[in-house]
């Protein structure tokens, strides 16, 4: 069992790439992007603050507004699912209330239960030195969400195309993010490769794992 499920994921591993080109009249199945969605929402976050928001951009005239500023990348447009992950530009003691009264109704605690873990978060990302580079914090959390979406289209055979080749401040406006606490950091492509793809069948350029991993 266990041999089966590793050779499912590493064979999945290899065969995802970065779909240059989509097939735009294929779709992701309504069920199967609920299960893409529900990743992202089960995506591990520094402390559990969750310091982003997915945008999941389907309408048309907002992609072809994006296109420009995603160095004219045709994924934007052709794509099943285009995602924006967005990051908090600071973190507020709100947030930290947030999260605690959250964790409060989910397990059936009292609130001073955790307030050492309260104040931990208020000394750390808040109100300590990271909280002055609260959105670069933010922002690598956005990639670990990013990682995780991305592994599990690969499982569920779907394509999938990351992308940092985008003019964050631009997708700012267009998205009307100005104000909201959010910006953009990086975008996701996802849906189905198309026949004409040749980047599909070109083979992976990889270091060798014994450059890579070091056993200390």
């Amino acid at each position: 069992m266990i041999m089966s499920q590793t050779k499912q994921l590493l064979d999945a591993l290899q065969w995802r790439y970065a779909t240059k080109v989509f097939d735009a009249a294929k779709k992701i199945p309504a069920d199967l992007w609920a299960a893409l969605e529900k990743t992202l929402v089960l995506t591990p976050t520094s402390f559990g603050l969750q310091p982003y928001q997915f945008l999941v951009v389907q309408d048309a005239a907002t992609r072809a507004a994006l296109l420009p500023h995603s160095w004219g990348q045709k994924q934007v447009v052709d794509c099943s699912h285009f995602v924006v992950f967005t990051a908090r530009t600071e973190m507020r003691e709100a947030d930290v209330e947030r999260l605690i009264n959250r964790i409060v109704e989910v397990r059936k605690i009292p609130a001073d239960s955790i307030g050492f873990y309260r104040d931990m978060m208020l000394g750390d990302i808040v109100n300590g030195p990271r909280g002055k580079v609260a959105h670069e914090w933010a922002a690598r959390q956005c990639y670990i969400a990013l990682g995780n979406l991305m592994t599990a289209a690969a499982v569920l055979g779907v394509d999938a195309c990351p992308m940092e080749g985008l003019v964050p401040a631009e997708y700012d406006k267009i998205l009307k993010l100005e104000g909201t606490g959010y910006k953009t950091v990086v975008a996701l492509a996802l849906g189905y490769r198309a026949a004409s793809d040749k980047y599909a069948s070109l083979p992976k350029i990889r270091y060798d794992a014994t450059e890579l991993v070091k056993v200390i």
